[in-house]
């Protein structure tokens, strides 16, 4: 298919096609012919022209439909046009169904359902296929020649002639992909500007062994903590490397964003108790640190599963999550970080009066005033974070700690999204399926609007003693415990609030728990957090005490010392904590 210009770009379809573990996003003119559309899906996947092959494209509701004649093409790009859509989204299978009605060799339902899978996401412009990167050396954009550089993945590069350019710039760039490779005129020549980005860098982000949140060990309360060192700085690079040297460059960049303190720290300061738990990505362990006889809690990163742009990306937002948090008296803060040559640590708080899930369990549910209390403290932490530009994203039970006092400690930012800047929104499908918002499931753009549904679930379950969508999993027919059943029931199904509660109540679950995050109670740009403040449930709550922590909690955990995990599962408490000579 020829090139687009200017004008064409105007009258064009965008469309992200998903194949092979890719997705390839690209442009086709709205009054494009079949034939030409196949050649286009040929061109972008490969094929010869004796393979069969079949496209599918979601429609309204989601579902695939096939793209086999130009009647059926045409519904597809009139649709796109009717709803406004932002791209068209098409997969393509190297195969045809066995009989009409048939899913393809390949497809699975899952598939079609928002970022349910992993995909390396391509850029086709002019011939060229550009991927997001993230550079380890200093590089200059082919098109406005300024350097690129920042945090993330800071620009594109071309996968054929390894072109690099600013994401903003690759559509600007007219001349066409020959798969030569470009060298001289995409890096920064001169040792003056190697100079001075090794200086740049240096300054911003001090040594990368060992980096401290604060000079002290305790972590107290008072300050804030630092939000953004080093946030301007970071890879600035050219596009010749290999993956593996733009990773390992990340990871010393990871490490390095904080304040460094004269002592760097490192294992051989700690003595490691006990395993407290695990994920897929880490295990947490129970710490004491020598000098001071501290506990904290240890998460240990293996370098290895963080093999991708996108892995690299959440560890620092983790880490930067966790600076932000750092003596804010709801949320788990950071202590220190430093690495190995195969595991990151990040050392944080460590609380020890279990978390929500484990005292549910117990309790069944919650009195109101409990309720209120754990809740209005979970805004304030909520509320901070959203001041800050973050978007928790992972609210639950698990993951809202209480402290020796009783005060409730948000942990985990493992899903957070930063910088959401008020009028900017994400689109990542992400979160825990009982608690996903109704806006994400519908693959919609959002903000802070998710964390204020997750909230719902969350106090539904503290005052009901069950989940609001908790029908699936329990019912007879197989088909109703599904995820996508599930997720079925978030979107169509009105949320039944028990008789038993009270009216304020029902009317905060009402107002949280409401599918249209532009009604949803605390969404509102101006006065969202005002309107949770004096809505009738939180009448009683002086909100400047409670930040204080000078409100008592209603229920004060039972820890013998510091070192007690009597609200710890022995699952993993049992397990033994020895770390083999690679890790350490």
């Amino acid at each position: 298919m020829p090139t687009l210009d200017a004008d064409d770009l105007d009258n064009s379809v965008r469309i992200k096609v998903g194949f092979n573990g890719n997705i390839l996003v690209t442009n086709i003119k709205n009054s494009v012919k079949y034939p030409d559309f196949c050649a286009e899906i040929k061109d972008i996947c490969k094929f010869d022209d004796v393979q069969p092959f079949t496209v599918k494209w979601l429609d309204e509701e989601g579902d695939p439909c096939t793209i086999s004649s130009q009647i059926e093409l045409n519904e597809a790009i009139r649709l796109y046009e009717v709803n406004k859509d932002s791209e068209l989204n098409i997969h393509v299978f190297p195969n045809i169904p066995a009989k009409p009605g048939l899913p393809c060799v390949g497809e699975d339902r899952n598939m079609y359902r928002r970022g349910a899978r992993r995909y390396r996401k391509l850029y086709k412009v002019n011939g060229h296929l550009y991927q997001a990167k993230r550079f380890s050396r200093r590089a200059v954009c082919a098109y406005c020649k300024d350097r690129i550089w920042g945090l993330g993945r800071q620009g594109f590069k071309c996968i054929n002639c390894r072109l690099t350019v600013h994401k903003r710039c690759h559509k600007l760039y007219l001349h066409e992909c020959g798969g030569v490779e470009v060298a001289e005129e995409n890096s920064l020549p001169g040792k003056n500007a190697e100079k001075t980005v090794s200086n740049e860098l240096k300054s911003a982000n001090g040594d990368s062994k060992g980096t401290r949140a604060k000079p002290s060990l305790p972590v107290e309360y008072g300050k804030e903590a630092m939000r953004d060192q080093g946030k301007d700085s970071g890879g600035v690079g050219g596009g010749g490397e290999d993956d593996d040297e733009c990773f390992h460059d990340a990871e010393s960049h990871l490490m390095a964003t904080g304040v460094t303190d004269s002592n760097q720290l490192n294992l051989d300061h700690f003595q490691l108790l006990r395993v407290i738990g695990r994920g897929s990505y880490a295990k947490v362990l129970q710490v004491e640190h020598k000098k001071t006889r501290r506990i904290y809690a240890m998460k240990v990163i293996k370098k290895e599963l963080v093999n991708d742009d996108e892995d690299i990306d959440w560890v620092q937002t983790e880490k930067h999550v966790f600076e932000a948090a750092t003596n804010y008296p709801f949320l788990v803060g950071l202590h220190s970080c430093f690495q190995t040559a195969s595991r990151l640590f990040f050392v944080i708080e460590f609380v020890n009066g279990g978390d929500l899930m484990f005292h549910m369990q117990r309790q069944r549910r919650l009195p109101e005033e409990h309720a209120r209390f754990y809740a209005a403290e979970i805004c304030l932490a909520l509320n901070f974070l959203h001041q800050r530009g973050i978007v928790y994203r992972d609210l639950k039970l698990d993951n809202v700690l209480l402290d020796a006092e009783g005060h409730i400690k948000l942990t985990d930012y493992g899903m957070c999204k930063e910088g959401l800047k008020p009028g900017l929104t994400t689109g990542t499908f992400c979160g825990t399926p009982n608690y996903i918002a109704p806006e994400i499931l519908r693959g919609e753009e959002y903000d802070f609007s998710v964390d204020w549904w997750a909230l719902g679930v969350l106090m539904y379950e503290m005052l009901a003693g069950r989940s609001p969508f908790d029908a699936v999993g329990n019912a007879d027919n197989p088909d109703q415990n599904t995820e996508d059943y599930l997720f079925q029931i978030i979107l169509e199904k009105p949320i039944r609030i028990p008789r038993s509660l009270s009216v304020k109540a029902a009317s905060l679950l009402k107002g949280f728990l409401n599918k249209a995050p532009a009604e949803r109670l605390g969404c509102h740009a101006k006065t969202g957090f005002h309107d949770i403040q004096s809505h009738p449930f939180f009448r009683s709550i002086d909100w400047e005490q409670l930040e204080q922590k000078q409100i008592v909690p209603p229920y004060k955990p039972h820890i013998r010392n510091e070192r007690d995990l009597e609200h710890f599962d022995p699952a993993f408490t049992n397990e033994p904590v020895q770390l083999t000579p690679d890790d350490m």
